[in-house]
């Protein structure tokens, strides 16, 4: 699936795909499937380029005291390798995950590439896909139990998402209650995180807490928060915990008529993306899709 992926996004124009894979065996994948490699797409056989990011991955990680049989042996993992050349600017994005666990994935990124200026933690986004409008989710796959300030931060890197892709962010803080209907710790968390997002970027429609159909709806938002700004008409959604975001997430593209594009990783220096296991094709297109933008972005 990754290399017929990795075929459409390069006849497409979409992004010049690289697979380190060895190319024998991404031919014999290829000419089984029927699947044609478009000119252009490139093969790296990560034994035969992985001796080159020794020197340069212990560089990197020389304030660790990382030597160089340490680097050879992080190095036999694809991802490493790939995340090297991020770093080294050799490529713009990487997207893994398939058969690589999310650790495997942004473990090596944290380690090399770094969060972004600004930014203490990495979050996540999923852009849903409804027919009348494109909603953002955050954070739905990173930050298990985030305390008020980095569920400001995560609300700050969702609106910056949606900006990067022409959503006009309206930023709802989720809870269990609107307003003032109800308190308690999880709701307060919630409050204390929508005054700290407001007090760092004062331009920012946001408001919470907001139960999500207040949120979303206009009839119920005119009901339980009448005075919001953002009631009834969010465009960013963001979950109280990795619990919610999750869940959510998951039962609006499994019961609505939604696709839902994503994980997209939010807060690093460059963009590194991690595909949920048993994505399909069309997954693996718009997660590279997804990247490239990104990447555009960032540059």
């Amino acid at each position: 699936m990754t290399i017929q992926a990795a075929a459409i996004c390069q006849a497409r124009g979409i992004a010049r795909c690289v697979l380190l894979a060895k190319p024998e065996e991404v031919q014999a994948v290829a000419q089984a499937h029927g699947i044609e490699l478009p000119p252009g797409l490139e093969i790296l056989d990560p034994d035969l380029i992985r001796e080159r990011y020794v020197a340069p991955m212990v560089e990197l990680r020389k304030n660790k005291s990382l030597n160089a049989p340490m680097a050879e042996q992080q190095l036999e993992d694809p991802v490493v390798i790939g995340t090297v050349m991020l770093a080294l600017d050799e490529v713009d994005g990487l997207v893994s995950g398939v058969v690589h666990s999310t650790a495997n994935t942004i473990r090596p990124a944290l380690q090399l590439i770094k969060t972004a200026p600004g930014c203490t933690l990495v979050s996540s986004v999923f852009f849903m896909l409804f027919p009348e409008q494109v909603l953002v989710y955050g954070d739905c796959i990173m930050n298990p139990h985030p305390s008020a300030g980095e569920l400001a931060e995560i609300a700050l890197q969702s609106a910056d998402s949606a900006v990067a892709f022409g959503i006009a962010p309206r930023v709802a803080m989720i809870s269990y209650s609107s307003g003032n209907s109800a308190s308690g710790e999880e709701v307060e968390k919630v409050r204390e995180a929508t005054q700290l997002a407001r007090e760092t970027q004062r331009s920012l429609l946001i408001d919470g807490p907001l139960q999500y159909d207040a949120a979303a709806n206009e009839n119920v938002a005119r009901q339980l928060a009448p005075d919001s700004p953002v009631a009834g008409r969010a465009t960013v959604f963001v979950f109280p915990d990795l619990n919610t975001g999750n869940t959510t997430y998951k039962a609006v593209q499994r019961s609505a008529d939604c696709v839902s594009l994503g994980p997209m990783l939010q807060g690093l220096r460059k963009p590194v993306n991690d595909l949920p296991r048993g994505a399909q094709v069309d997954d693996i297109v718009y997660t590279i899709a997804l990247t490239a933008i990104q990447a555009d972005t960032l540059s």
